[in-house]
């Protein structure tokens, strides 16, 4: 590696702040996507391997999910050292080869921080589980039983069943909004704060561009412990946890979103700021998750962006939901900031969720591409995976198996990453992987999609060098978005320069009106539709993108 040729690429990452706005961002989940030592599980060696395939997309960062110290009882989100690489992974030496690598490449890159909870195993808990007036004794939250011996509260844990754990030591329950074996941290001691804070600080002194912060609003609790109010059944939804799931049940005003929230959100933004790094936030709430994006992304000291779960939903979305969408988050974080994604590690993947024929996912990365707001495309995404079938006796997750069979959990989208076709591990690894390929997915390898010019491959490469090419499809203001019928269109400007965009989400063909003017189509190596004054027919599935002359 040339050393000056890489100190020239950092400074010139982290020469602009604003990197983050209309980002394109690739999610890797290291489990899955390429193995270098033959034991069967994905590595960062493995990352730094394949990080030209990543780069010849076009993508700004890299977002990596979690490679921490763990036990694995969720797969890395249940951390047990902050501050190493678990050695199924590698070493920190690895990562820091991985940064130079990705620096090199033109990558920022973006680590998943799961600051809400720890693993059980984590030597926080340990020692805070030994009494109540221990040194880290008010590091998690505990709580004594009511009178009768059952929990303090009525809250649920996401994962099923009650949110609170008892522990005979200290004879209290302990609170875990996931697996018990993930206990919840007290983001009302100060001293958790200031430790979390050294994490983040640890990863940006080693080079990173940025966080993904999982589980963004389950930071505080309601000091109280309050118990949730019921949720009427005609509000409740499947947008983070599946139907079977009790956890729907609840208003969740007191386990989550509160307003102490946004104080350590501000603390959190001024150890990146010096740095120049960006984070973006998961969050999970079925009912207010767009008002909440724009209350962590308002102003200048939160957080840069955030992404809810409206696209992650399991129906395909119509045109009218698209603007619908897209029109209150300009009402509810006019200024704040959006991240979008249509898939990612925690649902089905989207080809098959919302049972779409390449043309159909070609349509819907043009139509990400010419969002205002960030994006997030997920491993594999580029190649049209569908889910793969994942028999029972394969599971892994721990979700899966709760709720199986109306809910199969989160290994259908997690297989590993189909590098060639030449064997039944597509290029993954030389042993046997820790979820199997699926057969399906061997002809979408990568070695084979480039070979065809046709194929989605490029076509992924082509619809991210639209947004690069074209400042006012990353930065720009929009007009309102609007759907007449199938068609969801909109107006991006900058400055004199406007981008009119359509889409027609349907099977059928469709008649489309542009603004008044002379428009010229950008977008035709999509498959856009050529512009007529005034008028444009648009095929089933087929974008229209034109500049105004």
């Amino acid at each position: 590696m040339n050393i000056m040729s890489n100190v020239s690429n950092i400074a010139s990452l982290k020469a602009d702040a604003d990197w983050w706005r209309g980002a394109v961002i690739y999610q890797i989940y290291p489990r899955s996507f390429q193995d270098s030592n033959g034991d069967g599980i994905g590595d960062l060696k493995g990352i730094t391997e394949r990080l030209p395939h990543v780069a010849s997309l076009g993508v700004d960062a890299i977002w990596i999910s979690p490679f921490f110290t763990s036990p694995m009882k969720d797969f890395g989100y249940d951390v047990s050292d902050y501050c190493d690489v678990d050695p199924m992974f590698g070493t920190l030496a690895d990562f820091d080869a991985l940064v130079a690598r990705a620096h090199d490449l033109g990558l920022r890159v973006m680590i998943d921080l799961v600051l809400s909870h720890t693993s059980d195993q984590h030597p926080w808990f340990g020692e805070s589980r030994v009494s109540k007036d221990n040194a880290k004794s008010d590091w998690y939250v505990w709580a004594d039983p009511k009178p009768d011996g059952n929990p303090p509260n009525n809250w649920l844990s996401i994962f099923g069943g009650p949110a609170w754990q008892w522990d005979g030591r200290r004879q209290q329950y302990y609170l875990h909004n996931f697996l018990a074996s993930q206990p919840d941290l007290n983001f009302h001691c100060p001293d958790v704060q200031n430790a979390l804070l050294d994490v983040a600080r640890f990863w940006l002194e080693r080079g990173v561009n940025g966080f993904r912060l999982d589980t963004i609003n389950f930071y505080v609790h309601d000091a109280r412990l309050r118990s949730n109010p019921p949720l009427a059944e005609e509000d409740r939804n499947s947008t983070i946890a599946p139907q079977v799931n009790p956890y729907n049940h609840q208003e969740h005003l007191y386990d989550k979103n509160q307003p102490e929230n946004l104080e350590f959100l501000r603390k959190l933004r001024a150890v990146m700021d010096p740095y120049g790094a960006a984070a973006v936030g998961e969050v999970g709430d079925a009912q207010r998750g767009l008002e909440i994006l724009g209350e962590y992304t308002a102003g200048n000291d939160l957080m840069q962006m955030c992404y809810a779960f409206e696209f992650l939903a399991n129906n395909r979305p119509t045109a009218t939901e698209i603007a619908e969408v897209l029109n209150k988050v300009d009402g509810v974080a006019a200024d704040g900031w959006a991240c979008w994604a249509f898939s990612n590690h925690d649902v089905q993947r989207h080809a098959s969720r919302w049972e779409l024929n390449e043309d159909g996912l070609k349509m819907m990365i043009t139509l990400m591409m010419c969002l205002r707001g960030s994006a997030c495309i997920y491993q594999g995404e580029e190649l049209g995976l569908p889910e793969a079938d994942v028999a029972f006796e394969d599971l892994q997750d721990p979700y899966g198996i709760e709720f199986w069979p109306e809910f199969k959990g989160r290994d259908g989208c997690r297989t590993p990453m189909v590098w060639e076709k030449s064997n039944d591990t597509a290029g993954f690894t030389q042993s046997q992987p820790w979820l199997p390929v699926s057969p399906e997915h061997l002809s979408n390898a990568v070695a084979n999609q480039e070979e065809d010019p046709a194929s989605l491959l490029h076509f992924y490469r082509h619809a991210i060098a639209l947004r690069q090419t074209h400042a006012t499809l990353r930065t720009g203001a929009h007009t309102p978005p609007k759907a007449t019928g199938n068609v969801l269109s909109f107006v991006r400007s900058d400055g004199d320069t406007q981008i009119f965009c359509a889409f027609n989400l349907s099977d059928a063909p469709a008649e489309v009106s542009l603004p008044h003017g002379n428009w010229t189509s950008i977008a035709q190596e999509l498959g856009g539709a050529s512009v007529v004054t005034g008028q444009a027919t648009l095929e089933a599935w087929q974008p229209l993108v034109a500049m105004k002359d």
